[in-house]
């Protein structure tokens, strides 16, 4: 039993940070985010005993928290906040690098992206995943997950350009 809490405990250790940076970039809040990956690592903790953690723990553990972000933004409660909300809008107004003007435009197009287009975006370009990892992350085909995909970036793109015309001096 200590064997199995320690080699949790340094997993939790290893991999929190990537695990909340996913959360993040999938449901567009930091404080959700966290809520999403402690919600994950419980059910994570409650079935680390039957796990083969000589696979692959972080791909479940990622799964569990793009499964948790995307089930917490259908919550009727969820639905009052508006897609461009405050900690997007922080975000921009406390970055005033302009090294990171294009984080931030890429961080408001993400909030306009449905939750399942954001997580294949998030999991394809951000994580560095292969279209068949995604797909099995998410528990869908591969073929919703290029249109997925694609439809996100198109979107992303006409998120971007129709920010930086709004920018643009006249």
């Amino acid at each position: 039993m200590v064997d199995r809490d320690q080699e949790y405990v340094e997993f939790v250790e290893a991999s929190s940070a990537s695990l909340r940076r996913t959360a993040y970039l999938v449901c567009g809040d930091w404080h959700r985010a966290d809520d999403v990956v402690q919600d994950a690592l419980y059910k994570l903790y409650r079935s680390w005993s039957k796990l083969d953690r000589a696979g692959n723990p972080l791909a479940y553990a990622r799964r569990a928290v793009v499964n948790a972000a995307v089930d917490s933004g259908r919550r009727p409660w969820r639905r009052e906040v508006p897609a461009s909300d405050l900690s997007f809008e922080r975000a921009r107004l406390d970055d005033h690098a302009d090294g990171h003007a294009d984080r931030d435009e890429i961080l408001t197009a993400l909030g306009s992206l449905a939750p399942r287009q954001r997580a294949c975006v998030v999991l394809r370009y951000y994580e560095d995943l292969s279209v068949e990892q995604t797909a099995q992350l998410l528990g869908c085909s591969e073929g919703t997950v290029k249109s997925q995909a694609a439809r996100g970036l198109e979107t992303l793109r006409i998120a971007i350009d129709r920010a930086r015309q709004v920018g643009r001096p006249a």
